[in-house]
């Protein structure tokens, strides 16, 4: 793994986001650092503090990582791991969660810096189906 920008995937589901973390595995190959932190401790639906932020510590290459919480007390758990556990480089960003994952990958295996790879992740809200 090379010093690219980390995503960390949270969801109340560890099918969603482990299936998430295998679209992206596609399309940025090894290139980029994705931990998932997903369900609850036992393995049911739900957040984890811990879980998030073991998969902080673990999407950590260097360059910064992005967090992209699915809905609802993902976020609010998210929001409270990072205010508890402050770590420079990390941003929370607040994009649909597969298309700002994927906008996010795509965009952190090129290189490019957190500002840009956050920048993509947010861009892609306005992202049109057809």
């Amino acid at each position: 793994m090379s010093d690219n920008v980390g995503i960390v995937l949270v969801s109340h589901s560890v099918q969603l986001a482990t299936g998430l973390r295998e679209l992206l595995g596609e399309l940025a190959s090894d290139r980029v650092r994705v931990a998932v932190a997903a369900g609850t401790e036992d393995g049911g639906l739900g957040t984890s503090y811990d879980l998030i932020a073991r998969a902080v510590a673990e999407a950590d290459d260097g360059a910064g990582v992005v967090v992209l919480p699915d809905l609802g007390s993902s976020v609010l758990t998210a929001v409270t791991v990072l205010e508890d556990e402050p770590r420079p480089g990390v941003r929370l960003v607040d994009a649909p969660f597969v298309e700002g994952a994927v906008a996010a990958a795509v965009t952190a295996s090129t290189g490019a810096a957190l500002a840009e790879v956050v920048a993509a992740a947010e861009e892609a809200r306005a992202f049109r189906k057809f």
